[in-house]
Order: C-alpha cells, then structure tokens, then sequence
C-alpha cells in the first residue's frame, strides 16, 4: 500500500470509528437539512474533523475540499476530497449502506483513493497505476459483454427534482435490457461495488465531486470507465456519471443519450 494512501486508511477509520460510535444512538443526534433532501448531523462533521486531523499531521500544506466545512486553501497542487459520511440518509434511518471516502487529487487528477465502509468493515483502496483492491485483495471489474444479466447501480436525482422527468426516461431505456436496477443511496458505495464486480454498471445524474472521486480511482484501477454523460472525463464537474466495464459503458452512454435534455448533454 503507497504510504499516502495509509495516511487516508488511517483518516478514514478514525472517521469510521465516530460513525459506529453513533449508529445506535441516531435519536439523540441534532439533526440539520442543508438542502432539500441533504441532511447532515453532528455525526458528519465530526467524523470530518478527525479525517482533516489525520491528514493535517503529515501534509498541514495540502488544500482541502470536505462536504461540510468547504474549502481550505493550501498547496493548489494537492487537494484532498473528504466526504465524511456518504450516505447520511441511510444512516440516519439505520439502513446499514454508507462509507467514508478520501480521495487525493495532484494536478486535478485523483492518484490515491479511500473508500471505508465501517458497519461491514470493508476498506477499498488504490493509487493510480496500481491496481484497486478491497481488503487488500485485488478486485476488478466483471466481464459482462453487453447488458443482459447484468446488475446496475443508480441513484435517484431526490437534491435536482427538475432533473426527476429525464432520470425516469433513462430508467425506463435500461430496465428492459438488464436483470436489475439497485438504488442502494451512496454512490460512493455503488463505485466502489462496481470496482469488486457486485455491479456491471452505474449512473447518476447530479452529484458532488466529493461523491465521485475516490470511487472513479477505483473503477479505473479495476479495469473499468468512467466519464460524464458525453463521454468525457469531466464528470467531477458535472457530477452526472456513467461507469462500467468498456462493453457496459459503452452500452449506457448509448442507451440513456437520447432521452437526455439539452442541459445535462452539455
């Protein structure tokens, strides 16, 4: 394992242990809605403020960008990607499917990743051009040839209900070429199980750069794509996202294209 990335592993299980410490007292948390259908609780930003700890002891330069306290401006070359709890709403009603995710990225481009589910103790991880592995085994991704038998990974646009009319459109393309649709509510998550071969493909319209980052390491170092709804290597600034192995991608690119609106093609 590359030494930053046992940095991260060492962020991210101090953020797994605030994350446990909690998850059976959710009635006692203060609750807050950001947004419509974004909550955070003291959970979050706690479970942040130990990863930004950890990460502040070996590089105090670095820049920082964390779902819940923002930016911290430091060396422009290397910024951290923190989502400390995705997944929240999962959390907060007990429904055991939420991870912590650290991603480095130097020069724009993401070169070491964390991705820790602390509830069934699985921890991804890779660097760039060398390899993706859970639990220090190495994964990959499946081997499906087009979408039948396949399994896809997605999630419901609930923070851009103006999107709801075009995500429906693409479902309805996928579902009746494919065994099943699984919306299990953190991306990171579906990234990382896509990565191990759990699913065949995935895709989201409108998520955050901290959703995305780490898990696009991973399913490239697992032999997968990844890319936004044209193609192109610049879903952490869209946040609209397509993955899979080189057949699979290929095949949802094509199918969802035609029924997305002019916005989202951009």
């Amino acid at each position: 394992m590359h030494p930053t990335v046992n940095i991260a592993v060492r962020a991210a299980r101090a953020a797994g242990d605030v994350v446990l410490r909690y998850h059976n007292q959710i009635d006692l948390l203060t609750i807050e809605n950001k947004s419509i259908n974004d909550f955070v609780s003291e959970v979050d930003k706690t479970a942040e403020k130990a990863i930004i700890n950890e990460i502040k002891k070996v590089f105090p330069n670095h820049s920082i960008l964390a779902e819940e306290s923002g930016e911290t401006l430091g060396d422009s070359d290397f910024q951290w990607i923190i989502d400390p709890l995705d997944g929240t709403t999962n959390y907060l009603h007990g429904f055991p499917q939420y991870a912590v995710s650290i991603a480095l990225l130097e020069k724009q481009v993401v070169t070491h990743a964390v991705i820790y589910d602390p509830f069934k103790e699985e921890l991804f991880n890779a660097s760039k051009g060398e390899g993706a592995y859970l639990n220090n085994e190495r994964i990959r991704v499946t081997m499906s040839n087009g979408l039948q038998d396949t399994l896809i990974g997605t999630g419901f646009p609930f923070r851009h209900p103006e999107h709801l009319d075009c995500y429906l459109k693409t479902f309805k393309a996928i579902h009746p070429h494919v065994s099943g649709i699984r919306r299990a509510g953190s991306a990171a998550l579906d990234l990382a199980y896509l990565a191990t071969g759990r699913l065949d493909g995935f895709w989201e319209i409108g998520l955050n750069s901290w959703d995305i980052a780490a898990g696009s390491l991973l399913v490239k170092e697992a032999g997968g794509f990844i890319g936004d709804f044209s193609g192109r290597d610049q879903y952490l600034e869209t946040g609209n996202v397509v993955a899979g192995n080189a057949d699979v991608y290929k095949i949802l690119l094509k199918t969802i294209h035609p029924h997305l609106s002019d916005e989202l093609q951009r």
